[in-house]
């Protein structure tokens, strides 16, 4: 009997953690020694038992075998652990390459769902016309932006390991003689031996220009050839199904908040965004020239062979004599000429030199200039690739790689702007002013042509370096070209004034005018960011009064009628809980989407989604089906934070398969093939209300416990390990707004990291179950939400990411981390109503989604789980036992050596428990 796909690489996928675990057995025998080794694998097998048998005994045994350690070797069993939790997910990675490749060696009968092969073959077979393709994909826009969000635990030196087993674990299913699998297991053994004798510790917190390294990375390393291969690809299958060519447009692009993104973090300013500009060019040229080498290499042509266009042979005879430069050696090669002058030009470019390249489009018209006159003597059903490779590249990524967006509180705005209005005699207090007033004194500041600031004025430090940013953001435009920073994203967005502030700051700089005859020239998107529960219910009304604004409404005139807004799923979570969170941004955005239409305004919402479940997290694809459908057209972005970078965007096998998936997820919906736009009356009026009251429900359960219960605080702080995040050393930025102890200034990465390595994932799942158990109470209508489920994306989205999150959780092992509660009576209380509501939502869930087992409807995860649990769950034992001894010597006075040491050991357990959990914050 042939053995499916899934099942083959499944059965692969053990193979490989048993073949790793194998060699890391023989690495920890020669570090450790017999002691280690069988310390691990007692303690291994162990937890093991325990999950299948649930037996008091072992879990004692377990207790037990923990508290003995000692150091040294408590250290190498954190590490042993951390360790094979690392290489079980490349051996998922290698899984999941497996499986695309297993499915491309089908015939064409058998396709992988989600593939852009499935995409090209769904909307051909539904009778998607020409017309209606060529509409579709100018619609199509999805935009991902890396962040410096501090969740990424692991070293970019671990990634770069990472990186090479995986090629290696590749290799190896490729290799088919005895030698070769002998080098490729020695090679594999040197790097595991090479990973445990490296730092898995920052030993301090990078620097801004270290994070735009890092995420320069990935551009350099996946992204550079994903995208163009991408596009290409979906050219190709288009023209395989409908005989017919389009040229698609560039409609995936990455951003980036690194070195951008100043909201609570000091430490970028404006010359660090200039800094960071001039790596992303220099990168980029970078790469540009290594491909214009390749095409060198490649168009040998010669002109005794073929007869090439009239106008390349100008352009080289001009360009020899500006550059005084001859291009190549053999004058028939015309094309390898071209190429060098080309080249040539590049490096004045790179010096910014009045030879160079004055922007992108003149390199593009270069090549497209080859690509003519190739057109003359090629055939023209075999392109060369690589040519139109490189025209995609300079498409996409221009001469500034990425868009940087830059990001602010709308409180540092107005405090800035107050002080300058003070001190030019317009507003002696602008901050007390009501809104209405606030917002005459902008308008009135706006439509006059005259400047506020002067440059003889001096202001405070931070009002300057709230001018030199917007004077930098101008010389970047006017530098690098528009595309380099388009947008200006405010924070904490409350009010229209918020809005306007910052027009007035990028009038004063020359990026904003109005002129005598009332036309308006703007070079630069203000975008409101919409992150707490409130603001996402008030949200509709400022946008309308927003858009109601004659000067406002010419501004959009001036930017295309397009007007960027972002929303919050970090914040709006630990404000109103999940459940609450997504059902108000649902919403939020059906009505902000009615009342743009109304002014033909054109909207692109920017999902401020985090890794983790608990800040919106989830597969790209299904993130982009549980928003309302109608929004799909418009343009989407989301941002792509800390661990998500490395769990998708490391192997290029993995980062095409997540972005072929998005793709044809948006096309399918854009297109009306999906469920949810087939259905337009989903949900309906009644259905619609049964989500209000689940989301009204579940608000008043988590507010009670959250905001309500004066012990929450304690718990929280106590029960998990909090403040000994900071010291990981994973991002620039600060963890609290402005250094406060409120629960407020409290960022939502450290909310959610906390509870998730105490294995509690509150932030994910807490008061759904509420929601859900008293509107079928209420109704007796649990038929209702069983048909929802099947019907509606968004609510099977969300009851799906439930499931995950209540399978990620461990009651059982959270319950040791709240003996480290002082007071008793708090600790009781309130683990009681988690586990209360746990039980709950759990018995919810399983109702609506009619099951016997959470995840059954993903078995493959399920097993994953299951696999990983008894990894992680002696990293959590152990991390008990370290933040409990670390937080009695620190009350003791204890020297810096021990405290150090211990805090040494508890970081290394928490970068074990993410890697085993696949998400930090």
């Amino acid at each position: 009997m042939e053995v499916k796909t899934d099942e083959k690489s499944t059965i692969s996928l053990r193979r490989d953690v048993e073949y790793l675990n194998k060699i890391l057995d023989k690495v920890l025998y020669h570090e450790g020694g017999e002691e280690l080794l069988e310390k691990v694998n007692k303690i291994r097998s162990l937890t093991t038992s325990l999950r299948d048998a649930q037996d008091p005994s072992i879990y004692m045994q377990i207790k037990e075998e923990i508290d003995q350690l000692q150091p040294p070797l408590r250290e190498n069993v954190i590490r042993a652990f951390s360790v094979n939790l690392h290489l079980f997910n490349i051996a998922e990675q290698n899984y999941r390459v497996r499986r695309r490749r297993e499915y491309q060696a089908q015939d064409d009968t058998i396709i992988q769902p989600g593939s852009l092969e499935d995409g090209a073959k769904r909307l051909f077979e539904n009778n998607v016309s020409p017309e209606q393709i060529g509409e579709l994909l100018e619609q199509l826009s999805l935009e991902l932006v890396i962040t410096a969000h501090p969740t990424e635990a692991t070293r970019r030196t671990m990634h770069r390991i990472h990186q090479r087993v995986a090629s290696l674990l590749k290799a190896w299913d490729h290799s088919y003689t005895r030698y070769a699998k002998k080098v490729i297991q020695e090679t594999i053994e040197n790097e595991i031996t090479i990973l445990w004798q490296s730092s898995e510790i920052r030993e301090k917190k990078p620097s801004v220009m270290k994070e735009v390294s890092n995420g320069l990375y990935f551009f350099d390393k996946v992204l550079f050839d994903v995208l163009p291969r991408l596009h290409q690809d979906l050219e190709d299958l288009l023209y395989e199904k409908y005989n017919q060519q389009w040229h698609v447009p560039s409609f995936l692009r990455f951003g980036s908040w690194i070195g951008g993104d100043r909201d609570g973090n000091p430490n970028v300013t404006a010359n660090t965004t200039l800094q960071t500009l001039k790596e992303h060019r220099a990168l980029v040229l970078s790469k540009y020239k290594d491909s214009l080498d390749r095409l060198k290499e490649l168009l040998s042509q010669s002109t005794k062979k073929v007869a090439v266009s009239e106008e390349i042979e100008d352009s080289i005879q001009q360009e020899r004599k500006t550059l005084n430069y001859n291009g190549w050696h053999k004058e028939d090669e015309v094309y390898r000429i071209k190429l060098g002058l080309m080249l040539r030009k590049l490096e004045y470019t790179e010096q910014e030199h009045e030879l160079g390249y004055q922007n992108a489009e003149a390199l593009l018209n270069d090549l497209y200039m080859i690509q003519n006159s190739l057109e003359q003597h090629h055939p023209n059903k075999t392109p060369i690739k690589l040519l139109r490779k490189v025209i995609r590249q300079v498409n996409v990524f221009g001469f500034h790689l990425a868009t940087l967006d830059i990001r602010n509180h709308s409180g540092e705005h107005e405090t800035a702007l107050a002080e300058i209005l003070r001190d030019v005699n317009i507003a002696p207090d602008y901050k007390a002013l009501d809104e209405e007033g606030k917002l005459d004194v902008l308008i009135k500041v706006l439509e006059d042509p005259r400047p506020l600031i002067s440059i003889y004025d001096e202001f405070s430090a931070e009002t300057q370096e709230m001018i030199n940013t917007f004077r930098m953001i101008k010389e970047v435009k006017d530098t690098f070209g528009e595309r380099a920073i388009e947008v200006y994203l405010i924070s904490m967005t409350a009010s229209v004034s918020d809005l306007l502030e910052v027009l007035v700051f990028a009038k004063e700089v020359g990026l904003y005018r109005v002129y005598p005859d009332g036309h308006v020239k703007s070079r630069l998107h203000v975008a409101p960011l919409l992150e707490t529960i409130d603001d996402l219910k008030h949200g509709p009304d400022m946008i309308k009064h927003l858009f109601s604004i004659p000067l406002y409404r010419r501004h959009l005139q001036a930017r295309g009628d397009l007007q960027e807004i972002m929303l919050g799923y970090s914040d709006s979570s630990k404000d109103g809980g999940t459940l609450t969170a997504n059902w108000e941004l649902y919403q939020a955005q059906e009505e902000i989407h009615s009342i743009a239409s109304s002014f033909n305004v054109k909207l692109k919402y920017f999902h401020g989604r985090g890794g983790s479940l608990g800040r919106g997290g989830g597969p790209l694809n299904t993130s982009l089906l549980s928003q309302p459908p109608i929004t799909l057209g418009d343009g989407v972005k989301i941002t792509e934070q800390g661990e998500v970078l490395s769990s998708r965007y490391l192997l290029t096998d993995i980062a095409y398969r997540s972005l072929e998936q998005a793709t044809t997820t948006m096309m399918t919906a854009i297109a009306g093939l999906n469920d949810a736009t087939k259905q337009v009356d989903i949900p309906s009026q009644t259905e619609r209300q049964a989500m209000g009251k689940i989301s009204d429900y579940a608000l008043e359960k988590y507010q009670s416990l959250v905001f309500q219960d004066d012990g929450f605080l304690k718990y929280f702080n106590q029960a998990t390990p909090l403040n000994e995040l900071g010291a990981l050393n994973i991002g620039s930025r600060p963890m609290k707004r402005k250094g406060s102890d409120r629960f407020e200034d409290l960022r939502a990465i450290p909310w959610v990291f906390a509870w998730t390595q105490s294995r509690q994932l509150l932030p994910a799942w807490f008061a759904a179950g509420t929601g859900f158990y008293k509107f079928i109470e209420e109704t007796g209508d649990l038929a209702l939400l069983q048909e929802l489920y099947q019907k509606w994306p968004f609510f099977q989205s969300t009851i799906n990411n439930l499931q995950m999150a209540l399978t990620k959780a461990d009651l059982t092992t959270a319950k040791e981390y709240t003996k480290m509660v002082e007071d008793t009576a708090i600790q009781t209380r309130i683990y009681d109503q988690i586990v209360e509501e746990y039980n709950l939502t759990k018995a919810m869930v399983l109702k609506i989604a009619q099951q016997e087992e959470l995840m059954e409807h993903k078995p493959n995860i399920k097993e994953s789980v299951r696999l990983r649990n008894p990894l992680v769950d002696p990293l959590n034992l152990i991390q008990v036992n370290l933040i409990s001894q670390l937080r009695k010597e620190n009350e003791n006075g204890s020297d810096h050596e021990v405290l150090n040491s211990l805090l040494t050991e508890v970081l290394l357990t928490i970068n074990g428990v993410a890697a085993g959990l696949r998400n930090t914050g």
